[in-house]
This record gives structure tokens, C-alpha cells and sequence, in this order.
């Protein structure tokens, strides 16, 4: 039985899961990990180098050069165009199996971490003894993410924000390669009427069962 407190931390895009994920890592004062990022600096790079994100040897060259470095431009790795360019790639086997090390290392941290994404407690940390899958319904995501791209100048209608999710939630959950799917082992937050503060007590409640379950 491992004595580590690895989180993780799946769901749809905008569901919450990422604010959950990072204050849960502060209150366990654990190390975090978007996941997501790693795949949108992949699309990101792919775009930069001129290539085709329809590429899939192009994108894995990129993601098997990728280090940390190329995770600081926060506000553009989450722009609408880097999560349409991620999704988009996310499926390609080459690259999944490029950024897989990078992953389970991260996880496999003394003390444990915390790691959100759409295939961590199903592939990259499937011993993990806190899982949850964080949800809500489509509009209220895309509602919350087109309040945060509008509120940074991103010009984009609600009806395309919400085109978009749906786009993505059929794309990430029908992929051939660790599609996204709630482990059976995690437990289902649905944060669709929730407050940040509610949703992130909801959630600390299920690592402290996790937590007295498995003795850590």
C-alpha cells in the first residue's frame, strides 16, 4: 500500500477541476500538476514551428522536447485557440507515450502530488488512493469559460464558447488513446451548482476519506 497522497484530479474542460486540484495542493501543501498544460504547449509548439496539428510525428517531436520551461506563458497556454489545439492532438498515441514519463515521475514524488487531467486515475496514477472526476453540466462550463477568455479580451460569442465544449468533450471522451472516463474508483464531484469555496470543501471531504481509508 503506498503511504503517498497522490490526488487525482479528472473532468471536462471548465468543470472546476483545475481550482480544485491547486487548492487541495495548497492545503496538503503538495506539488500540482495541470496536466493540461503539458498538452497545450505541445498544440502551442506544434502551431509556433509552423506544422499542422493534424500532424501526429510533428506534434510528438514536440512533446518528447518538452520540459517545464514551456509551461510559463500561463495566459496563452489558456487561451480558446491552445485548448482547441490541444484537444485536437491529445489523441495521438506518440504523444501521450512521450509525455507519460513525464507524468508518472511527477506523481511518483516522495509525499505524493496532485495532478489534474482527463486519464490520471484511469492511466498516468491509477494507484492513486484520492480520485474524483469533476463535472458540470456543458452550459455552466462554458459559461465560466467564456467569462474568463471575455474577461481577458477574447472576442467570442457564448453559443461558440458552448459549440466548443461539446466539441471537446465528444473529441477527449471518444479517443482511441486513454479517452476520458471516471475510474470506477473515483468519486463524482458535480460542481455545477457549487461556489469555488463549496466545491473545493466537497472535495477536501472526499481526500479526507480518501486519506482514512487508505491510513495516510
Amino acid at each position: 500500500m503506498t503511504k503517498s497522497l497522490i490526488i487525482a484530479v479528472d473532468g471536462p474542460a471548465a468543470s472546476g477541476k483545475g481550482t480544485v486540484a491547486s487548492q487541495l495542493a495548497e492545503a496538503y501543501g503538495l506539488p500540482y500538476l495541470d496536466t493540461g498544460l503539458l498538452y497545450r504547449a505541445v498544440g502551442v509548439g506544434v502551431l509556433d514551428a509552423g506544422g499542422s496539428l493534424d500532424d501526429e510525428a510533428a506534434a510528438e517531436v514536440v512533446a518528447r522536447a518538452l520540459d517545464a520551461s514551456h509551461l510559463h506563458d500561463t495566459v496563452r497556454l489558456t487561451s480558446r485557440d491552445a485548448g482547441e489545439a490541444a484537444s485536437r492532438i491529445a489523441g495521438y498515441p506518440g504523444v501521450r507515450a512521450a509525455l507519460l514519463d513525464f507524468q508518472k515521475a511527477f506523481a511518483a514524488q516522495p509525499g505524493g502530488a496532485v495532478l489534474d487531467g482527463r486519464d490520471i486515475g484511469t492511466v498516468i496514477a491509477p494507484e492513486a488512493p484520492a480520485k474524483l472526476f469533476v463535472t458540470a453540466t456543458a452550459e455552466v462550463r462554458a459559461a465560466r469559460r467564456w467569462k474568463q477568455l471575455t474577461g481577458r479580451g477574447e472576442v467570442i460569442a457564448f453559443e461558440d464558447m458552448l459549440a466548443d465544449i461539446i466539441k471537446r468533450d465528444e473529441r477527449d471522451a471518444g479517443r482511441g488513446a486513454a479517452p476520458m472516463v471516471q475510474a470506477d474508483d473515483a468519486v463524482l464531484l458535480d460542481t455545477t451548482d457549487m461556489t469555488i469555496e463549496t466545491a473545493f470543501d466537497a472535495a477536501r471531504r472526499i481526500v479526507e476519506a480518501a486519506r482514512a481509508r487508505h491510513g495516510l
